[in-house]
């Protein structure tokens, strides 16, 4: 199935790259540097509507269907410097405002998506835990009844987005039974709440300009109405976003793909040793055209997950099928370019060195991509693919 983008859609892509190139990540490398969260570009972000793509208009959103929002992320990850700022963006996005817009009621929506739209809240994805990690059903965070309340006690850690997060997505047990699926229920904490305590920035190897961090839950009270869904369908809460997250939070990928294939192509074509340009030996020649391949490839997974979800239409296994192949397509695009450019691809001031380390983390973050396969293995009827039921989420673990 080819989807071709429309003229609309060409003449979105075309305001979000002039956007993007013009307001964002002008310190990108020094943001880099001192793993500094980009705020100023965070209210750019706002201001053009960025943060409520995916959201109705009622709610302070721009009301894009799925596949316009697919492609406005790829349009933001290509003209965007600032990889951190994009994976902010997304953890945002689909680690937090997809729950309101699946399974918030309307209050919950008024009270929240405004703000989260207009950037005045920072969303977050409270999920892992220091032994849990994917597996969603070992978690012990615990969430106690307490009059018409809840009172939160157990850590998260691993948030991207969590050291400057004002709401929180959180999963916690709601009952006794271990490995039980209605034993877990889902919340949305606000950071004032008294009990959260934002424990620690976590430093990393890349997306510095997204922090991440460990939040502690010390008998948060949560009251009723901040609940998702019915208390024990936190399981199936979070089971409903995870294609969302696996492939619109890869989108920007597919950006930054065609970013560097534009980078390794100018290099090669500009560069010249023994007399000749680098592009005419075959050893720097194939891998661009291998750069080519990867992105087509990847822009067709990512749109057919774009168009099954703007059917209503279920995309687990396309979901999960890009997810690996776009974030291991990226680290080796990145991977590629920084050898192309030799020294200068090492050095810190020429960048390519930082999208590789930014590339590193997406086989890591949406779940990892050695459970992905057993997932992927499980769908498609692979007894015992994906021993134990681990299902995987939204932060790196």
């Amino acid at each position: 199935m080819i989807v071709e983008p429309t003229p609309e859609q060409l003449r979105l892509r075309r305001e979000i790259i002039a956007f993007a190139r013009a307001e964002l990540g002008r310190d990108a490398a020094e943001a880099d540097r001192g793993a500094r969260f980009p705020r100023e570009d965070w209210r750019r972000c706002a201001e053009f509507g960025v943060l409520g793509w995916p959201v109705p208009e009622e709610y302070g959103g721009r009301g894009f269907d799925p596949l316009t929002t697919m492609m406005a992320l790829e349009a933001l990850g290509y003209a965007c410097p600032d990889n951190g700022l994009v994976f902010a963006v997304n953890n945002h996005l689909w680690g937090c405002v997809i729950y309101l817009l699946l399974h918030g009621t309307d209050e919950q929506k008024q009270r929240f998506l405004p703000g989260l739209c207009d950037g005045s809240l920072v969303g977050a994805h409270a999920l892992s835990e220091p032994e849990a990690g994917s597996d969603i059903l070992a978690m012990t965070t615990t969430a106690e009844r307490d009059g018409d309340g809840y009172r939160l006690h157990g850590t998260k850690c691993f948030i991207s987005n969590g050291p400057v997060a004002d709401v929180y997505v959180t999963i916690a047990r709601t009952g006794t039974g271990p490995g039980r699926q209605d034993q877990l229920s889902a919340f949305l904490v606000t950071a004032d709440m008294p009990g959260v305590v934002k424990k620690r920035e976590m430093p990393k190897m890349g997306l510095r300009t997204t922090p991440m961090g460990v939040v502690e839950f010390d008998g948060t009270p949560v009251p009723a109405a901040n609940l998702l869904g019915h208390e024990g369908a936190g399981y199936p809460v979070f089971t409903s976003t995870i294609e969302w997250e696996r492939s619109f939070m890869f989108a920007p990928h597919v950006g930054a793909m065609e970013r560097l294939l534009e980078t390794s192509v100018r290099q090669a074509n500009t560069r010249r040793q023994f007399g000749r340009t680098l592009g005419s030996f075959q050893a720097v020649s194939h891998p661009i055209a291998d750069m080519k391949i990867r992105l087509e490839l990847a822009r067709m997974l990512l749109y057919r997950v774009g168009w099954l979800k703007r059917q209503g239409r279920l995309a687990l296994q396309e979901a999960t099928m890009a997810k690996i192949f776009i974030s291991e397509g990226l680290v080796e695009t990145a991977r590629a370019a920084v050898e192309l450019h030799g020294a200068r691809g090492y050095l810190e001031e020429y960048g390519l060195e930082r999208e590789l380390r930014d590339a590193l983390a997406g086989p890591i973050y949406a779940g990892s991509n050695s459970v992905q396969r057993g997932i992927l293995a499980e769908l498609l009827g692979v007894s015992g693919a994906l021993s134990g039921g681990a299902v995987s989420g939204g932060e790196p673990r």
